[in-house]
Parts: C-alpha cells; structure tokens; sequence
C-alpha cells in the first residue's frame, strides 16, 4: 500500500534484508566438523545405562563418606559398608542372641507386627538391657533383608570385635584346661562358620580361629546360624594360618586336620591333650601348606557309602567324641 513504509514502526531491521547476504567468510568453519565418536553409555549422564552404573557404584561404596547409609544400603540386596552394623533377622535368632548376651545397639519391630511369646520376651529383654526399641514401617525390614524373611523383627549388632590367636591359649590355660580350638580353612560360607561356632561352645571348646583373607566372617547369616554362641565364645582372626598352627605347635598344641583320606581314625585318637582341629572345606579340603604342618590327619569312620561330610557336621561329630574321651 502505498505509504505504508513511512508508517510509525513500519521499519525493516538490519540483516534480515531478503535476497544475498555476505558470507561468514570461513569464520564458523569449526562448528562444521565432526565432534568424533559417540561416547558409550554408561559415560552419557541421562542415558539408563550411566544411571544403573551409577546407582551400583554408589552400593558398592566402601569409603568412610558411604558408611553412614541405612543398613543393608538403603535397598534390597544392597551391599553392606565394610565393617558396618549387621542386621539379624527373625524371631528366633534375634531372641536367642538377646539370651547370649550379643552387644545389640537397635530391635527394630515392624508396625502392625502379631506379638507372640519371643516377640514379648525380646522386647523386654532389649528394654531391659537398654537397647533402643525402634517400631518402623515394615518396608524398612524388607530392605534389611534380600527375601523378606524378618518376620517383623531386626536386631542391629555392631561390627564383630575378633581376639587375638593368642588370647584363645591364654583363655583356655587361665581355666587350667586342655585347650581344645578350631582352625578352620577354605570354609567360606558363614552358615559353617556359625554352625561350627555353636558346636565349639556346646562340646566345651575354646574358641575358633579363622583366616583374614578367603574365609567367612562374622556376619549376620553367621551370628543366627550360631544362634548367639559367638556372643559366648571368642573368635580370632589369623594373618597367617599356617603361622599360627606353627606357633601354636611350638606350644604343646597338637594340630590335628580333618580328611577323608586321613593316616589315623576318630576311634584312635586320643584328644585329651592340647589339640586344635583344623577343618577344611568339603570341596577343596585343606590347602596344602596348613597339611604339611598338621601332625596327624584324622577321618571319620562311616558305616554308609558316603564320601564326606559338610564342615560343620565332620566338626560337630570329631568335637562330640573329644568331649566324650575329656569327660571320661
């Protein structure tokens, strides 16, 4: 219309003239090349798999920043600081390690729980000695336990204070008794670990040694399947196995290792004397250093066709006849 460019505001602005502009000259020639391969995923922060390396380095976090989460890592399955609170679960174990005396710190009982007789009796034990009773919603157990077998209770228990190898002797010896203890190797589940625990303490032995690297520890599977007896009997933790056996040998002890294949039976052995039973695994059986400096190596007569038995049971039936002869 004619006129209309002489209207107010009726203005073209600079640059944005159709028709031929000038050229950048080569100026943005960098924003034309290739910004190379294409990162992987995990390296991209918005892409699922950098999420999920993400949240499985934060689980498996160890340093003393990562030790104040939750226990068992604040989800189901997640991994336990080093050297943090064990948690053990159900009615039973938790009652049984509040008889024994175990250094709880928290019982944690789910909201809405049935109460039945241990339930009562943990409760009061717990208040009796001053533990915190903690009442929590019952998804808070669940993420305590992979499987959500806690039947509505938790007991805390701090991080296992293990003896020295030489504090077992001094123990047994204040007592004027015959040291009776067991060495064991290879033994890398902790429910052997716990059984082993509670067979010591019920034939009269006193204490177990254990290896610092390639065995189980005293965890919470290993503290219910002892059902308190680690509260009662002391366990140490050997830099060295072969070390100790030699030292305690140079002390009167007789290291005595349990194989199927064994030069001398149960039913010859004396064991009234000092002795250590050294156990190993059922599959691996003692390492070869720890054999070499046994003095003798002992088997279990079977009636059957059977080959071997679990650690914990050749453990339990060798600790039984060394009683029996003790006590005789």
């Amino acid at each position: 219309m004619a006129g209309n460019s002489s209207r107010r505001g009726a203005v073209r602005k600079a640059g944005t003239k159709k028709g031929q502009v000038a050229g950048s000259g080569g100026r943005r020639r960098k924003g034309l090349e290739g910004r190379g391969a294409t990162p992987p995923a995990e390296a991209r922060t918005k892409h699922p798999a950098a999420k999920r390396a993400a949240r499985a380095a934060k689980a498996a976090d160890t340093s003393p920043a990562g030790r104040g989460r939750p226990p068992g890592g604040g989800r189901p399955g997640g991994r336990k600081p080093a050297d943090g609170p064990e948690n053990v679960l159900g009615r039973n174990p938790v009652l049984e390690c509040l008889r024994a005396g175990v250094p709880a710190t928290a019982l944690y009982v789910a909201v809405g729980t049935d109460s039945d007789d241990r339930l009562k009796e943990s409760v009061q034990r717990a208040a009796d000695v001053g533990i915190s009773i903690l009442e929590v919603p019952r998804h808070e157990l669940d993420r305590m336990s992979a499987n959500g077998m806690h039947q509505g209770v938790a007991l805390q228990v701090p991080p296992y204070r293990y003896a020295h190898p030489d504090d077992l002797l001094a123990e047994a010896r204040k007592h004027q008794e015959a040291p009776l203890l067991v060495a064991l190797d290879n033994i890398t589940d902790p429910r052997n670990l716990g059984a082993v625990v509670r067979s010591v303490a019920a034939f009269g032995g006193h204490g177990v040694v254990i290896p610092e690297r390639r065995s189980a520890a005293v965890t919470a599977v290993a503290w219910r399947t002892s059902a308190g007896a680690a509260a009662r009997l002391p366990i140490a933790r050997a830099t060295n196995l072969t070390r100790t056996l030699k030292d305690w040998a140079s002390k009167g002890v007789q290291v005595i290792g349990l194989d199927a294949g064994g030069d001398t039976t149960l039913d010859e052995f004396d064991g009234t004397g000092p002795v250590v039973v050294v156990v190993g695994s059922e599959g691996k059986g003692l390492s070869r250093l720890v054999r070499e400096n046994c003095d003798a190596i002992l088997s279990i007569p079977m009636a059957g066709p059977v080959e071997s038995l679990n650690a914990s049971v050749a453990a339990g039936v060798v600790l039984s006849d060394i009683a029996r002869r003790r006590r005789s």
